[in-house]
This record gives structure tokens, sequence and C-alpha cells, in this order.
């Protein structure tokens, strides 16, 4: 399967997106600490998607991707808390956040059996 047709993909994708639009408007006390690590555990939240899809044992790249999305969403909400970003940004990306979440425990549910 191509992993660019993976639902959780798309989603991972998307937040990506959201992640390093709304990091751009952080200010510049924010920008460089806190900002570049969210867009950092991004990518490599969706770098283990890619491998996940890709190799044979998926399960420890499937964690991985588990712990970073789990990552981005404390380092998010501190974000909000220091009022970075607004109440709708945050609800977007904490929406995407919960789907990427929950899709990422049934493929991983799915690869114990």
């Amino acid at each position: 399967m191509i992993y660019n047709f993976l639902p959780v993909y798309k989603v991972s994708y998307d937040l990506v997106l959201d992640i390093f639009g709304a990091v751009k408007d952080f200010n510049r006390e924010y920008k460089y600490t806190l900002g570049e690590n969210i867009k950092k555990e991004a990518i490599e939240m969706i770098t283990e998607i890619y491998r996940a899809n890709s190799s044979f044992s998926k399960k420890p790249n499937i964690q991985k991707a588990r712990e970073r999305i789990e990552i981005i969403r404390m380092f998010f909400r501190l974000a909000q808390d220091l009022h970075q970003v607004g109440v709708k940004k945050f609800v977007d990306v904490n929406e995407k956040v919960e789907s990427i979440s929950k899709q990422l425990a049934a493929w991983e549910m799915s690869q114990k059996t």
C-alpha cells in the first residue's frame, strides 16, 4: 500500500501543515524553542507512520508515532496556555491529534492478531 493513501497519513499531513502555520505566528520568545520542538515532533511522527507502513514489523514504529503524537498534544496545550494559539486553532489541532491517536491505536491492535 502506498503510504499517502492511508487515512492516518492524510490526517497527519494536515496536522503537520496546521502546526507549521501556527508556529510561524508564535512570539519570537517561543517560536525558536517550543515551536521548533512541536515542528520536530510532528515531522518525526509522520516519518514513523511512513516507516510503519513500509516495514514488515510495524509495531515499533506505530508505538513511536503514538508517543510523538502525545508529545505534540502536550506541547500544543502548553502553546495554548502561553497564549501562542487561539482557541479555534487549538481545537482544530486537538481534533486531528485525537483522530491520529485513535487510528494509531487501532492500527497497533490490528498488528497483535
